[in-house]
């Protein structure tokens, strides 16, 4: 009988070919780890790009200060070590799993406030300055890190995870405190800064144009009517009815003249805004479109006076575009609160094409609602219909008065 082959005398009794196979080779260190390695062995290329950026930048910046184009070159440069941050957050991100958030893009907004405003903000970005300080000390890092890494690869293998970590967290601790995206106090500033700006230039735009309508409208009137009453007091005893024609005709100047300041006083803030609230004042304004406008205001409660102001001459000059501009046959305003939200949408069936450069004051519109944290988005194809929607900030007259 022949005899199996005993449990003992398994391995040897099996061919070489049906041996198991061995577990596949595995590098003796962790994927994390590897990745650290190789941040810290690019080091050196990426803090020597970013070295000679700086540098030049400055040098170059600073030495043209005594020219036109020495400051626009400085802040192209501060705009560019933005790029160079971007990188740098990619990089940290991709090899030692670091999360920062992208900072907020400078609020540079289609040239609207001017050529010296916009190169002020770009020079005093502290997110560009950060980064080229970042970018400044890294040198001596960045050879550093790299001769350490490279020399422990052959000479200080054992220890080298311990080493490659440690190094690496320096690095983390220098991506989290330079390049992370300014405060949000420190971004609110910026933006504020920026704004205000916005908002002064309007405040004056509105002035020029209560000065032009005076002087165009009520003051030239009122000058008429005073030389048309000296004119009949001279006739009053010589020419009774010539005098009487004169004073008639002073009387109608004088109604024309209060229909104009009524109207001025309405452009600046009207009456029934004060005492009624907006859904009246909308209604009014709606009145007075060459369109029939249907209004529908959801509101329980009134907001501050400024933002019911903004709102109120948002939509009053919509109107006019859809009056002037729209051929449209049909027009409607909703208004209606979302939370801490105002949100105003202003609809017509018109032939479209608005746009935020058209000409048609929509810019100016934007940049108002802008300047109080708001939005101001234009859906309008060619062909219609035309969508507008406005979005504010809302706080409760009943908590600004408390």
């Amino acid at each position: 009988m022949t005899e199996r082959p005993s449990p003992s005398r398994d391995a040897s009794w099996r061919s070489e070919a049906e041996q198991p196979p061995l577990p596949p080779a595995r590098f003796a260190y962790e994927r994390h780890t590897w990745k650290e390695i190789a941040h810290l062995l690019a080091n050196l290329p990426s803090s020597l790009l970013g070295f000679v950026y700086v540098v030049t930048v400055l040098s170059t910046g600073a030495f043209l200060t005594v020219t036109v184009i020495g400051f626009p070159l400085l802040a192209a440069g501060l705009v560019g070590a933005r790029q160079l941050g971007k990188l740098e957050r990619a990089r940290a991100r991709a090899l030692l799993g670091v999360r920062v958030d992208e900072p907020s893009p400078l609020p540079l907004r289609g040239g609207r406030n001017g050529f010296f405003p916009q190169l002020w903000l770009a020079l005093k970005d502290p997110v560009g300055w950060r980064t080229i300080l970042y970018d400044f000390i890294r040198l001596p890092w960045g050879i550093l890190t790299f001769v350490i890494t490279l020399t422990s690869l052959f000479v200080l293998w054992p220890v080298l995870p311990f080493i490659a970590r440690g190094l690496a967290n320096a690095d983390r601790a220098m991506v989290r405190g330079l390049l992370s995206p300014s405060d949000e106090l420190e971004r609110r500033i910026a933006e504020l800064e920026s704004d205000r700006g916005v908002v002064v230039d309007t405040a004056a735009a509105d002035l020029r144009r209560i000065e032009r309508d005076l002087h165009d409208g009520a003051q030239a009137r009122l000058v008429n009517l005073a030389m048309g009453l000296g004119l009949a007091k001279e006739k009053l005893l010589e020419d009774p009815d010539a005098a009487a024609a004169m004073v008639d005709e002073a009387h109608g100047e004088v109604k024309l003249a209060l229909q104009e300041l009524r109207d001025l006083a309405r452009g600046i803030h009207p009456a029934v805004l004060t005492d009624r609230g907006l859904d009246a004042a909308l209604s009014a304004v709606a009145s007075r479109c060459t369109v029939p406008v249907k209004v529908t205001v959801d509101l329980q409660c009134r907001p501050v006076q400024a933002i019911e102001g903004i709102a109120y001459f948002t939509v009053s000059e919509l109107l006019q575009n859809i009056s002037k501009h729209s051929g449209a046959k049909t027009a409607s305003v909703d208004v209606w609160r979302v939370n801490d939200r105002l949100l105003i949408q202003v609809w017509d069936n018109g032939r479209g094409g608005a746009r935020l450069d058209g000409g048609t004051g929509m810019r100016g519109l934007a940049d108002r609602l802008d300047a109080v944290d708001g939005l101001f988005v234009i859906e309008s194809p060619q062909g219609g219909p035309t969508t507008v929607t406005a979005e504010l900030p809302w706080r409760d007259r009943a908590a600004e008065k408390g």
